[in-house]
């Protein structure tokens, strides 16, 4: 049996999948967890694997491995391939006004013109979490970090180049940063790679950083141009909704809701898409399509919040939501806690209204929040379906996924059946699968069949949608 290995360095943890090569059947596994916030050394990332890999048997038998990791974070390296400053990661807002400046640079001062610009440009009107708009913040903030700055890779790129043996000749290591390595789909969240020309635009880059740095090789979706120690492959790797659709097999018109600390809404599309309302960002996926996607800051974290503030159990939120009515009674939760990425409110924070004597029950704030939650994500999808995606399927994952209430809920809100497929690592799964197919090469990935399913039935409740819509709107207009 030929054994491959995926890993998924997300926001909260690194994972590792140890799998059979042709059948996808998972033989080991491990997990080692990250540090909290929003900036992070990446050599806590290296340590995290290195604890996961062991505790998923090393990769001494292991043909090949390929890493999936979180999108957009800003990894600075200088000559010697030493990390510059902590990784500014996917969710730190701070280059909120950096991204406002490059939108209105790219538009002459017209911001319209420039969101126009950037979607053509890199299929994707910017917000705070992409890689160029915390290149300009670094650029701004904090220029002695920036003059040191020789390369700029990804969360993933630099996890697989320390995978390859590499690394700053100040920890003995070569320092080769012609080495680094990546994939479309993860350079299509930087604001400087389109998916369209499949090539990057350099030009942006410099325009946030004020000067050309080393970037990382975009490989082919099943290219290899490197070895573990060990001599095992390593493929490309791949953003993780990227690695989360291969892990699931999605194909064209099937989409994902994946409620983990983001909430993303993701799509196969054989076309690239560019929406210059900065809704849909226009991504590329891990196999030579398209991943079209909406982001939300705000997801599983909104469930930890209704816990907090009911103080009760996970379990005890989802009984009491599924005991309210649809709808809560006219209660209604904004959950932008965390600020907003989509729509683009980084400021923002929640609210929630229609409280009267009558509804301010436990039971409805409970709804309220599952709701919330997924009426966000619906605004995603029906962005998507505006620019012409025809969505056949609707996949819903992720940590949040779990509860019951977001089960049952979800259909009487996203107005059609949800698939729930059984709980797994799905970016970790991506990446060892396309680990496989860079082992066993071919024009498309192995066949692996995802692990059982359950589909979820309920009557929609477009009232639901609507009076969200309304509330929204009245709290934070012009969305």
């Amino acid at each position: 049996m030929s054994l491959v290995a995926g890993v998924d360095t997300s926001t909260q943890s690194c994972k590792v999948v140890v799998c059979d090569a042709d059948t996808g059947t998972p033989v080991r596994f491990g997990k080692a967890g990250h540090p909290d916030g929003t900036e992070v050394n990446p050599h806590h990332w290296c340590a995290a694997l290195q604890i996961a890999l062991e505790m998923a048997g090393g990769l001494d038998d292991v043909e090949a491995v390929s890493v999936g990791g979180q999108q957009h974070g800003m990894v600075c390296l200088d000559a010697e391939g030493e990390v510059v400053r902590p990784a500014l990661l996917w969710n730190d807002t701070r280059s909120a006004q950096a991204s406002e400046d490059l939108i209105a640079e790219l538009g002459h001062g017209d911001r319209d013109a420039g969101a126009t610009a950037w979607a053509d440009a890199c299929g994707s009107v910017l917000v705070p979490s992409f890689t160029v708009t915390k290149l300009r913040w670094l650029r701004d903030h904090e220029p002695e970090n920036a003059a040191r700055v020789a390369a700029v890779c990804l969360p993933h790129d630099w996890l697989s180049w320390r995978l390859a043996g590499h690394g700053p000749t100040t920890s003995g290591g070569d320092g080769d940063l012609d080495a680094l390595f990546t994939d479309r789909s993860d350079a299509s969240g930087t604001g400087y790679w389109s998916p369209k020309t499949n090539d990057y635009n350099l030009d942006l880059l410099e325009m946030a950083l004020g000067r050309a740095v080393t970037v990382p090789r975009v490989l082919a979706p099943h290219e290899t141009v490197a070895r573990t120690p060990h001599g095992a492959l390593i493929g490309p790797g791949a953003g993780d909704n990227a690695a989360a659709a291969l892990g699931l097999g999605l194909g064209v018109g099937d989409v994902a809701v994946s409620l983990g600390t983001s909430g993303v809404v993701s799509a196969v599309s054989p076309t690239p898409m560019a929406d210059p309302t900065g809704l849909v960002s226009g991504f590329a996926d891990a196999t030579g399509a398209y991943l079209p996607l909406t982001c939300t800051l705000n997801a599983s974290r909104i469930v930890d919040a209704a816990t907090d503030l009911l103080g009760v159990s996970y379990d005890e939120v989802a009984a009491m939501a599924l005991l309210a009515a649809p709808g809560a009674e006219g209660v209604v939760l904004v959950p932008y806690f965390e600020g907003e990425r989509t729509p683009n409110k980084p400021h923002a924070t929640a609210s929630i209204h229609g409280l009267t004597l009558a509804t301010c029950t436990r039971d409805n704030i409970a709804r309220a929040f599952i709701e919330g939650l997924l009426c966000c994500q619906a605004d995603g999808l029906d962005a998507m379906v505006a620019l012409g995606l025809a969505a056949r399927r609707v996949f819903l994952i992720g940590g949040g996924a779990r509860s019951p209430a977001t089960r049952w809920i979800a259909p009487s809100v996203f107005g059609c059946d949800v698939i729930t497929p059984d709980d797994a690592e799905f970016v970790a799964l991506g990446a060892a699968r396309q680990a496989a197919w860079v082992l066993r090469g071919g024009d498309q990935p192995p066949v692996w069949p995802v692990q059982g399913s359950q589909t979820y039935t309920a009557t929609y409740e477009p009232s639901v949608r609507e009076r969200y819509a309304a509330v929204r709107e009245m709290t934070y207009p012009n969305h």
